[in-house]
């Protein structure tokens, strides 16, 4: 079994702690075992990866949101304050 597809040195703390135990648990197995679970383990882990990546880039998106509902509420309120003012200088 590819121990660093399983075990790559910057990526071993983003993943679970269940996944890296699983690694180890498959990594204990016969290599004919190991063959068999190694495509399963790395499509799961690429899965949790891009669950990962996703949940981040939906979080900024958000992010975003929320300032850019701040700034047009303050341009709302600008803009009703000002069409207060002209109608005052109209009357």
């Amino acid at each position: 079994m590819h121990s660093k597809s399983r075990f790559p040195d910057s990526g071993e703390n983003d993943l679970p702690r269940e996944l890296i135990d699983l690694a180890r648990a498959i990594a204990a197995l016969p290599a004919e075992q190991q063959t068999e679970l190694e495509p399963v383990y790395s499509r799961v882990v690429d899965s949790v990866k891009r669950r990962r990546r996703i949940l981040s880039l939906v979080q900024e998106a958000l992010a975003q949101l929320r300032l850019d509902i701040k700034y047009l509420m303050f341009d709302l309120e600008v803009t009703r304050k000002e069409r207060d003012e002209l109608r005052e200088r109209l009357d």
